[in-house]
């Protein structure tokens, strides 16, 4: 059974989209199944893998319904082992529509249940809030990996979430798991994303990865052509630092 992987910080712009996208393709570059669920209203994992979010009529939404088959959800990408599951206009009225639901916290666990056995992995990429659909995520996740970017607000936030993360574990699901801290974002010139690299790991040790994403034109570049920093430019210190994120995700047992 594939692991299920939420990619979660309710801070906007801290690198969520970009991890989602360039972990999971370096993880097929290395023959493993991924699939990603674009939680995001806005839609950027959907884009970014090159799939036109207004051609999409069925996404995560009509799945949440249960209006759907699986694989009338799924969308091939350039990365053969690389699925996607897209984010269409819809999406921005789940909440709303679904408040009046039973078990609504399950509907995402609900509409993976008969996916988990095709991937390796399964990557929630997670809107910039905790509301209805981070809740839900979590509550169908093995895991929670949580990008923070090397910067001055970096754990402002952070304590928040890790109480979302234990009221979820303790009321909806005991099994969920962090699976690590990335630092993005990181710049070595700068003295404060040294220090804020060096806060981090003092305070959360073993569960910061060994791995740092360093910012890098190339990898913000990449989605604007549809494609992960693996196809746009391999060479780059981006692409680098996700294939090495890809190793360590393995080595530590994450499959």
């Amino acid at each position: 059974m594939g692991l299920v992987i939420s990619i979660a910080n309710q801070k906007g712009g801290v690198g969520k989209t970009t991890t989602a996208i360039n972990l999971s393709a370096s993880l097929a570059a290395a023959k493993k199944a991924c699939l990603i669920i674009d939680c995001d209203p806005q839609g950027n994992a959907t884009t970014g893998l090159g799939v036109d979010r207004s051609s999409l009529s069925k996404g995560l939404y009509e799945l949440l319904l249960g209006t759907v088959e699986e694989e009338e959800v799924i969308n091939e990408t350039p990365m053969p082992l690389l699925h996607l599951i897209g984010a269409s206009a819809n999406l921005v009225g789940a909440e709303v529509e679904m408040a009046s639901m039973e078990h609504k916290e399950f509907r995402i666990r609900q509409g993976l249940a008969g996916l988990k056995g095709r991937y390796d992995y399964l990557f929630l990429d997670c809107p910039p809030s905790l509301g209805f659909l981070t809740v839900n995520a979590l509550t169908a996740s093995d895991l929670v990996l949580v990008p923070l970017q090397c910067e001055y607000y970096a754990l402002e936030g952070l304590s928040q979430l890790l109480k979302t993360l234990k009221a979820v574990k303790v009321g909806l699901n005991p099994t969920l798991r962090l699976a690590g801290i990335l630092l993005t974002m990181f710049d070595k010139r700068n003295n404060l994303s040294q220090q804020v690299a060096e806060d981090v790991r003092a305070h959360f040790k073993e569960n910061v990865f060994e791995t740092v994403v360093p910012r890098n034109v190339r990898l913000s570049e990449a989605p604007s052509y549809g494609k992960p920093i693996l196809l746009y430019d391999i060479q780059c210190k981006g692409a680098e630092s996700y294939i090495a994120l890809a190793k360590e995700f393995i080595g530590k047992g994450k499959r």
